[in-house]
C-alpha cells in the first residue's frame, strides 16, 4: 500500500499559503500529512539562495505571489518584514499536532493579516487563541520534531517549499511549488502520468556542462 502524500510546508514561503487551500480540498478526498519543515536548512544543504535572498528575483517573486493571490482570490498582505525567521510559527504548527486549525490561524496571521510572527512573542496571541503553552515552543520534543522532519524531507530529495510528496509505488515523487499543484493531481489520481516514455527518458538525461565551482 502506497503511503499517504505529505506535504512540505514553511510558513516563511507565500506560495506555501496558497497552496495550502488546495491542500485541505485533497485532505477531502484522502489523507494528506502536513510536514512543517525549515526551508533555510534545506537551502544550506542543498547549497542554494531562496528567491528572497537575490534582489531582483525578490521583487519580481513577490509581485508574481499578489498577482497569484489575486487571481485566485484569495487576500495576502506581506508580513512586516521577509524573510523573517520562521521557526515560531514551526514550532507552533508542531506543538498543535500540527492540527489544521493551527496551519490556518498561523498561515492567516502571517500571510493574511501581514502580521509579525518572528519571536515567541510575536505568536503568543495565536498560543492563546489555539491554547498552546507557549513554553512548548522551547520544548526540546517540538525542536527535535521539526530537525527530523527537515532531516526526512532532505532524505526525500526535497529542495524548497511547498512540496507535495506522492508515493506512486515507485518511490517519491515531488512537486514543487503552488503552481505544480494541477501536475501533481493528476500524478496522484493516474500515476501513468509519470511512467510516460519521455518523462522516464529524462531521469537519465546527461548533463551537458556544469558550471565550476
Amino acid at each position: 500500500m502506497n503511503a499517504a502524500p505529505r506535504w512540505y510546508f514553511d510558513f516563511i514561503s507565500p506560495f506555501a499559503y496558497l497552496q495550502w487551500p488546495k491542500i485541505k480540498a485533497l485532505m477531502g478526498e484522502r489523507e494528506v500529512v502536513p510536514v512543517p519543515i525549515l526551508l533555510a536548512a534545506v537551502l544550506d544543504t542543498r547549497g542554494q539562495k531562496g528567491p528572497a535572498e537575490i534582489p531582483s528575483k525578490r521583487e519580481f517573486t513577490y509581485r508574481y505571489v499578489l498577482w497569484q493571490a489575486k487571481q485566485a482570490g484569495v487576500r495576502l498582505r506581506f508580513p512586516p518584514t521577509h524573510p523573517f525567521n520562521p521557526l515560531p510559527t514551526l514550532r507552533l504548527a508542531i506543538a498543535s499536532g500540527p492540527s489544521t486549525k493551527a496551519i490556518d490561524a498561523i498561515f492567516d496571521w502571517v500571510w493574511a493579516q501581514g502580521r509579525a510572527a518572528d519571536s515567541a512573542d510575536a505568536v503568543l496571541p495565536l498560543c492563546d487563541a489555539l491554547g498552546v503553552d507557549p513554553a512548548l515552543l522551547a520544548h526540546p520534543v517540538v525542536k527535535t520534531t521539526l530537525r527530523e522532519n527537515t532531516e526526512a524531507a532532505l532524505r526525500a530529495g526535497v529542495f524548497g517549499v511547498p512540496t507535495l510528496a506522492i508515493d506512486d509505488g515507485e518511490g517519491d515523487q515531488l512537486f514543487w511549488g503552488n503552481d505544480a499543484h494541477a501536475f501533481a493531481l493528476e500524478a496522484l489520481r493516474d500515476p501513468g502520468v509519470l511512467r510516460d516514455p519521455e518523462m522516464r527518458r529524462l531521469a537519465s538525461l546527461p548533463v551537458g556542462i556544469a558550471r565550476a565551482g
